[in-house]
């Protein structure tokens, strides 16, 4: 099983990368603002999944290393920091939204605030694994990066 789900993991890798540099090849040509940077967040999305498979197959066949204290420390507090930087975006975007005339900004700005509550759901999670510290399982990690993602789990 494990290595049928890990070739399965290494085509997605490659079809997300096909779609990453589909985007790059055509966007240039197109004078649309609003399909440019639509196609645009979506090759970002799919650099971001290669990422993601690459380390689902790195969490099925690489044995992880426990953090030194040192190392546990700069973790905590670099994401600390972001969950703080997360925060101040949604607040300045909740009291804003609203306030927005055009409604194909209010829906752009919507958009980014929903990614703004994913960005700092996953942050406070990883924050939450890295104050267990040493007794953080392979299933943490799993669930921290996979578990908000809609429809994966039923």
């Amino acid at each position: 099983m494990t290595d049928d789900m890990i070739k399965f993991l290494e085509n997605q890798i490659k079809l997300e990368n096909k779609i990453v540099d589909s985007v790059k090849n055509s966007v240039s040509k197109l004078e649309n603002e609003a399909v440019v940077t639509a196609l645009t967040g979506v090759s970002l999305d799919s650099a971001k999944h290669a990422m993601m498979y690459q380390s689902a197959i790195n969490l099925l066949t690489v044995s992880s290393l426990a953090l030194n204290e040192e190392q546990l420390d700069l973790q905590k507090k670099v994401v600390e920091n972001h969950i703080k930087m997360e925060e101040a975006v949604i607040k300045e975007l909740e009291v804003r939204v609203d306030k927005v005339e055009n409604e194909k900004v209010e829906l752009l700005l919507k958009a980014i605030l929903a990614d703004e509550h994913r960005h700092h759901q996953l942050l406070k999670t990883l924050y939450e694994i890295l104050v267990r510290g040493e007794a953080v399982t392979q299933g943490d990690w799993w669930d921290a990066i996979w578990g908000d993602v809609p429809g994966l789990w039923g």
